[in-house]
């Protein structure tokens, strides 16, 4: 049976129509590979630490024992990232000389209000993991020291010992300090830290005359607890990789001869024509809270888009991930606005959208769109 000539172009239109949507997703899946990864993202916290042990200080004596003394120390401090944290704290309580000929020892006491920079070692040199149970860390600080308690020294140079950098009262004086510590973490909030310091002193801290600098060692055993939100932030990274896969040539259809049109399909055409001009559209992709994972309701917008740039294909897309202030630091709010945008990224090439038609832009907090903080929780995508 002979079919009309409208019918058989129509039929022929569909068949190589849908041929040609078959080889282009194949293509799409050959050179695009979409994978998703879960970490976990440091949070910044206070900490708290209460230590107490010996000190040492050095003077001539025949005996090291003699110059032992009890220490104790108390900061309160803040964890930045892995690697740095800072401290405020106060130490001190007694240090001891001895005058060699004829041999008498003496004692003070001494309260430092110390400054210390920290870094962890063992997420430097190891990488950061949330479940570490010892971590081992570097400090180096300032402080300044108030003597007090000086009466025997005192006393000593009153029976003519003659003492050249005797103080009475009260002294004030400066000091710089190194350390070395050890945290067993016992659990999330609460650990057992190991800490050996050593503190550079003005030369009358002692009272005598002697080198430069005079230098108490303490070595001390304590307790930390961590306030906050020290749970590590979970976040789904989704990476897209491109396989270099060249397709097999694509057979040239045969485009079947259609009719021409009449006036009226003519003027249709041209109205079609200006109704399928592209525009600049904006979608906004929100996100829970610490989360890169495009949820369900927000995968339709992604559809949405994707469809409009197959319709366009002049249309190239712009992707800007964002985070709130409210949450977070900086440093990670940048990080997780960019694993947004990328997200984002990476489900419209799964819809089918060139890789190469789009970009990515991470803000961080540094920018808010909304003055609303969860809707700061957003890739923006605005294709023109």
């Amino acid at each position: 049976m002979k079919l009309p000539k409208k019918l058989t172009f129509a039929a022929l239109s569909v068949l190589i129509g849908a041929t040609s949507f078959g080889v282009s997703a194949q293509e799409a899946a050959a050179v695009t590979s979409v994978t998703t990864e879960q970490t976990e993202v440091f949070n910044p916290h206070w900490f708290l630490q209460a230590q107490g042990g010996v000190g040492y200080t050095f003077g001539e004596s025949e005996s090291t024992s003699d110059m032992i003394s009890p220490a104790a120390a108390l900061y309160g401090g803040y964890r930045f990232n892995p690697l740095f944290g800072l401290r405020f704290g106060v130490s001190g309580w007694q240090g001891r000389g001895s005058w060699v000929e004829p041999r008498m020892d003496y004692k003070f006491n001494y309260l430092q209000g110390n400054v210390d920079a920290m870094l962890s070692l063992t997420n430097l040199f190891c990488g950061y993991k949330p479940a570490r149970l010892i971590d081992s860390y570097l400090f180096l600080g300032v402080g300044v020291n108030g003597g007090f308690n000086n009466d025997e020294a005192v006393d000593l140079n009153a029976q003519g010992y003659k003492f050249l950098n005797l103080w009475e009262g009260h002294k004030i004086m400066w000091a710089g300090r190194a350390g070395l510590g050890l945290s067993f973490n016992l659990s999330r909030l609460f650990a057992i830290n190991l800490e050996v310091n050593g503190n550079m002193l003005p030369d009358d801290f002692n009272s005598k005359k002697g080198t430069l600098f005079d230098w108490q060692l303490n070595g001390l055993v304590g307790v930390s607890f961590k306030f906050g939100s020290t749970r590590p932030a979970k976040v789904q990274i989704v990476e897209e990789a491109e396989m270099e896969i060249v397709p097999a040539p694509r057979p040239q259809p045969v485009e079947p001869v259609e009719p021409a049109p009449a006036r009226n399909e003519e003027k249709k055409e041209q109205t079609s024509a200006r109704q399928n001009v592209a525009e600049t559209v904006a979608y906004d992709i929100f996100f829970s809270i610490n989360s890169s994972v495009i949820s369900t309701l927000e995968q339709s917008k992604i559809e949405d888009l994707a469809e409009y740039m197959k319709k366009h294909s002049e249309v190239k897309v712009v992707v800007t991930g964002y985070a709130d202030k409210a949450t977070g630091n900086s440093a990670f709010n940048m990080t997780l606005s960019e694993h947004r945008a990328k997200a984002v990224a990476a489900a419209l090439v799964k819809a089918g959208v060139q890789s190469e038609r789009i970009s990515t832009v991470a803000k961080g907090d540094t920018e808010q769109p909304y003055t609303d903080n969860v809707k700061n929780r957003v890739a923006i995508a605005i294709a023109k």
